[in-house]
């Protein structure tokens, strides 16, 4: 299949270009917002406890998230992906060069860096708000995939972490007019490739989404703390692992042992971690109020 004729700028104001990316990012945070805010306002969910924030607690976690998604996402792809990003701070011929790290625009995020930092956003956030941090987290979890969802299809229309050589009949050959004029040429060559960034979206998007939203709505699982943050961690860590065979390794990247590739080692923790807070959350009664 051909590449659809995709411009990562949907358009531009002047001198500033409006970019799906972007777009994915702003979507995914509003839209988790709202659903974030449903979740607090059907308080049957949590009872006989009450949810863990208020709407007004709610709306000062976006900014930590947000924080944490940008901050944690960008230096997280730095130093998983290309750590020379570092070292330029201090070797860089030119203020371009020694501030790469901090130009978003230019691309490089890491979903596992983001996830990192929106950790550590809501460890803060429930230390300051002395509220308990399992019940934020599973607050929070449920929203992620919507911005997965979103960013995958970003990564798509961008012709950006595509997938392995394949001659399945759905392949695609990520090369276009906007691509070349782009970097000069195609980096994915001309070969014919899974669309990784499709699966993607829809295994760890719309499956995932689909799959906690059955547990909070119809199993109630929000009643045992922790029981939606382990289906997370589990059903993304299994599914991003699983999806690395098909998805090209990033550029520069080592050969790991036993075929084994930096999602895949980064995914580990998240399945280890998901599968004790879900054996912790069946084996312990619902939390009370």
């Amino acid at each position: 299949m051909p590449f659809p004729e995709f411009d990562p700028v949907l358009i531009s104001i002047g001198p500033f270009p409006i970019r799906w990316y972007a777009l994915a990012y702003v979507a995914g945070i509003v839209l988790g917002w709202w659903y974030a805010s449903r979740l607090i306002k059907a308080e049957r969910l949590w009872t006989p406890a009450r949810p863990p924030l208020t709407s007004a607690q709610l709306d000062d976690l976006v900014l930590w998230i947000v924080l944490g998604i940008i901050l944690g996402g960008r230096l997280g792809y730095a130093l998983f992906y290309d750590p020379a990003m570092y070292g330029q701070l201090f070797t860089g011929q030119s203020w371009a060069e020694r501030l790469e790290l901090f130009q978003l625009w230019t691309g490089g995020m890491s979903f596992h860096g983001g996830f990192l930092g929106v950790c550590l956003a809501i460890v803060l956030f429930a230390r300051g708000q002395k509220v308990d941090m399992l019940r934020l987290g599973d607050m929070v979890a449920p929203v992620v995939p919507i911005g997965l969802f979103f960013g995958r299809i970003a990564n798509f229309i961008n012709g950006e972490l595509w997938g392995r050589e394949t001659t399945v009949p759905w392949a695609v050959r990520f090369c276009n007019d906007s691509i070349q004029r782009m970097y000069g040429f195609c980096p994915a060559g001309d070969a014919p490739r899974h669309p990784s960034q499709l699966y993607e979206a829809g295994l760890e998007g719309l499956l995932l989404l689909g799959l906690l939203s059955l547990g909070i709505w119809k199993i109630g699982l929000l009643k045992k703390p922790g029981y939606i943050t382990g289906l997370f961690l589990l059903f993304y860590g299994l599914s991003r692992a699983a999806l690395e065979n098909v998805r090209q390794p990033d550029v520069g990247m080592p050969e790991f042992p036993l075929g084994l590739t930096m999602g895949m080692m980064l995914s580990i923790p998240m399945i280890l971690v998901g599968g004790w807070l879900v054996w912790r959350a069946w084996s312990r009664p619902p939390v009370q109020g």
